[in-house]
């Protein structure tokens, strides 16, 4: 099991906690995460990863072992603690303004 963090807003969205629990087949990535979650919670489809690229959505970013990952490939296997579940995979809404 793999435990994501999600931020407000999607929790709202998804009627869920803040921190939920997927199964993920390995090896695990930020990718089969994001699929597990938008299979788990239908409402969630296209608030991560827009639809129509496939890409993460500029103001979601991904976080793992505290580490930014958002610009990493989204195939790239996710760390060993991630995938055990000792540490969680976050979602992050960054936020922006001046």
């Amino acid at each position: 099991m793999i435990r994501v963090q999600l931020p407000f807003h999607l929790t709202t969205l998804a009627s869920c906690d803040a921190e939920i629990e997927l199964e993920v087949a390995e090896p695990a990535t930020a990718l089969t995460v994001i699929e597990a979650l938008e299979r788990k919670y239908p409402t969630l489809q296209g608030a991560v990863l827009e639809r129509e690229t496939g890409r993460r959505r500029p103001k979601i970013r991904f976080f793992a072992c505290k580490e930014d990952i958002s610009h990493d490939a989204m195939s790239a296997p996710l760390p060993t603690k991630i995938a055990d579940g000792s540490e969680p995979f976050m979602i992050v809404g960054a936020i922006s303004g001046g």
